[in-house]
């Protein structure tokens, strides 16, 4: 740790040397390791480590940004100079820089989120976790023909960064997790759906058999799927469905959008955009987070930021490039690798859940759609148009039915978001977004 952050300050002392006014240095080191299975047999077993560091530099409002993975010093010393030369060729743009003094500040606790049992998994861990799955998606049902995939890993990382701005952060973190999908197949059609889970603590996440049974039980009920008649209905989605609509929303509320003019939010800010009952967050500090740091991608301290707040828009995201822009502040979303330089992006983000139970929502539809599966991505975002392929299950009298595929569903975000009517209970994490099972009164599918 102590040798990984002494090179990132001294590439900052060397960068000033050779002429930066300002200059960043960011150390990625980590390693992964993953297990995919066939037919019970290892198809593919790897381990693998890396490490890098990139060097962001100003020279007269000027930026450079290099990047390397050789830690050898006479590397090193070229790479410093490549990035002050290259910072001298560029344009100059007034808005470069480090962040401002004011958006600096001490790094929030975030709690544990590293996990000792995880960076010590010993490889037959993975196999056997990826065994089991294919074991327990073929056991599921007789209709289940193929497991398209099976596969465990985890990842261990840590993030180093210094700045002549006086700001130096370390952060240290695991993930683990886990894939199975499953083929049903019945009277000559196939259904493939899959399940997956990942989490920073090993005692968290799912077990082998229950993201195995899971993928084929969501496979085998889509058979016999068919099309519905185009109408006008409730539609429900379910929370990975959910999350994949609150992801989209996100994209809106990106500052540098906002500031050109190609977010259909960017008019709409402190103004009503849903009902009430829907706050949507970004937060930088939730416990066991996978995308929980103390620190962004330039060291301005991380938070939670209420988007959405009882239906008003609060605010959009900014790093320290595009806030200048905007004559605004940093909120904390710089996001990058050490390959990268920084770009505006979310942390664990969120739709808070409602206190209605998923099985309450369905009953009170007489004729709906609950979603579960979409293809494409088909959102605009500067219009906010939405269209996107569905699947899932037909709602008859307050009880999900029939399966249904090959339908679209559509509608405008913004006419979207004020159509959510119900909010489940059960909030639910598959990865950095969340959310819980929501309800839009009424939508357009189209079928036959």
């Amino acid at each position: 740790m102590n040798s990984y952050e002494q090179l990132a300050k001294k590439l900052v002392a060397r960068a000033k040397k050779a002429g930066a006014k300002q200059a960043e240095a960011f150390v990625q080191v980590g390693r992964e390791a993953t297990c995919r299975v066939r037919d019970g047999e290892i198809e593919h077993l790897t381990q693998a480590t890396s490490k890098g560091v990139g060097l962001r530099v100003f020279v007269k409002n000027r930026l450079g940004f290099s990047w390397t993975s050789d830690f050898e010093p006479s590397s090193l010393t070229a790479f410093v100079e490549r990035a002050v030369q290259l910072a001298e060729a560029a344009a100059p743009n007034p808005l470069n820089g480090l962040p401002d003094e004011d958006e600096l500040g001490d790094f929030p606790e975030v709690g544990p989120l590293y996990d000792a049992e995880v960076a010590s998994l010993a490889p037959d861990w993975k196999i056997n976790a990826a065994l089991e799955m294919e074991k327990a998606a073929r056991a599921f049902d007789p209709r289940i023909k193929t497991i398209e995939s099976v596969e465990a890993g985890e990842m261990v990382g840590e993030v180093f960064l210094a700045s002549s701005a006086g700001v130096t952060g370390y952060s240290q973190g695991t993930s683990v997790y886990l894939y199975t999908g499953a083929v049903a197949e019945a009277d000559g059609q196939l259904q493939n759906s899959w399940w997956y889970d990942a989490r920073r603590f090993l005692k968290d996440l799912e077990s082998p058999e229950h993201v195995a049974k899971e993928a084929a039980r969501r496979a085998v009920r889509m058979l016999g799927a068919k099309k519905v008649k185009s109408q006008k209905v409730p539609v429900i989605f379910d929370p990975m469905m959910a999350a994949s609509f609150i992801g989209g929303i996100a994209g809106a509320v990106n500052g540098d959008a906002v500031f050109k003019k190609a977010s259909f939010l960017a008019s709409k800010l402190g103004q009503p955009i849903a009902p009430t009952t829907v706050t949507i967050v970004d937060d930088g500090l939730m416990p066991r987070g996978l995308a929980t740091s103390p620190f962004d991608g330039e060291g301005v301290p991380t938070r939670r930021s209420p988007l959405v707040e009882q239906g008003v828009l609060k605010t959009f995201l900014y790093d320290a490039f595009t806030a200048r822009k905007a004559k605004t502040r940093s909120t904390g979303n710089a996001s990058r690798g050490y390959r990268s330089l920084p770009s505006i992006g979310t942390h664990n983000l969120y739709l808070e859940p409602g206190t209605v139970t998923p099985e309450a929502l369905i009953k009170d539809v007489s004729h709906g759609f609950y979603v579960t599966s979409m293809l494409g991505h088909g959102t605009n975002l500067v219009t906010g148009d939405y269209s996107r392929g569905a699947t899932g299950l037909w709602i008859e009298n307050g009880e999900l039915t029939r399966p249904v595929q090959e339908v679209t569903v559509a509608g405008n975000l913004l006419d979207m978001l004020m159509r959510i009517d119900g909010i489940g209970s059960d909030l639910t994490f598959r990865g950095s977004v969340g959310a819980p099972t929501i309800r839009f009164n009424e939508l357009t599918v189209s079928g036959e």
